[in-house]
């Protein structure tokens, strides 16, 4: 197997409390992975460090083998996030948005085309068709949307970078059960997209506990500590009940 990303040996405290403890973990190139456990044991904390925007008090993270600070920011687009925030820009329209995506990946000039109109609409609406968006809403401001909406753009967002590894946290939420299926099925590359390279390694932080038998492992955080690391199909009833 080849190893994308390692957390070795992370802890993070703050104000005297522990977030995370102790964490060891391996993703494997075209690994996908659910993250489950309760509302405050950890998730956020734990893709956060793992994408590099939040350093652990103790530990490495490393991305193929190098720690993830000494890589450079080109190489650093290869490890897509979805927050729960989204982060998405509110001054900017929904192609201007998308297209954020891909600014890791091109030059200044680039980013101010697309700042000061609209570029590559042909990929921006391929992103769009692919979270079941209308290409009528390319030019919306994002004041325009719905939640749901402002959800699957930030999915075509992370789309369009065409990352290595994606990091999701709750990515279903604000989305109904359908809507959840065919991004889960996106995520699970059940589906291929013309023009644009769908990531195969995923990590995703879900609560819908029914949908973690489409991954192929199960990571268990409580309190800040793995308790299950194990592959989906060896989960038992009482490691979940030990999560919960």
């Amino acid at each position: 197997m080849t190893k994308l990303l390692e957390l070795v040996n992370i802890s993070i405290y703050k104000k005297g409390s522990i977030r995370l403890k102790d964490i060891n973990l391996t993703i494997n190139k075209n690994e996908k992975i659910a993250l489950i456990g309760k509302s405050g044991s950890g998730k956020s904390t734990l893709i956060s460090i793992a994408n590099g925007s939040l350093s652990p008090t103790t530990g490495n993270v490393l991305w193929k083998g190098k720690i993830i600070k000494n890589h450079s920011n080109r190489e650093l687009s290869n490890i897509g996030t979805i927050w729960q925030e989204l982060l998405l820009i509110e001054e900017l329209n929904v192609a201007q948005n998308i297209n954020c995506g891909a600014l890791g990946k091109h030059n200044l000039y680039w980013s101010l085309r697309n700042l000061f109109g609209s570029i590559e609409k042909d990929l921006c609406k391929t992103c769009l068709s692919s979270v079941q968006l209308s290409k009528e809403v390319m030019y919306s401001q994002l004041s325009k949307l719905s939640g749901g909406q402002r959800k699957r753009v930030a999915i075509a967002r992370l789309l369009r970078q065409e990352p290595e590894i994606v990091l999701a946290d709750e990515p279903f939420s604000s989305l109904d059960p359908l809507l959840s299926k065919k991004i889960l099925e996106l995520f699970i590359n059940k589906e291929n997209i013309k023009s644009i390279r769908i990531p195969k390694t995923f990590l995703v932080s879900l609560h819908q506990i029914e949908l973690i038998n489409s991954f192929s492992r199960v990571i268990g955080l409580k309190d800040g500590r793995i308790v299950v690391n194990s592959p989906t199909k060896e989960i038992t009833s009482t490691q979940l009940n030990s999560i919960y």
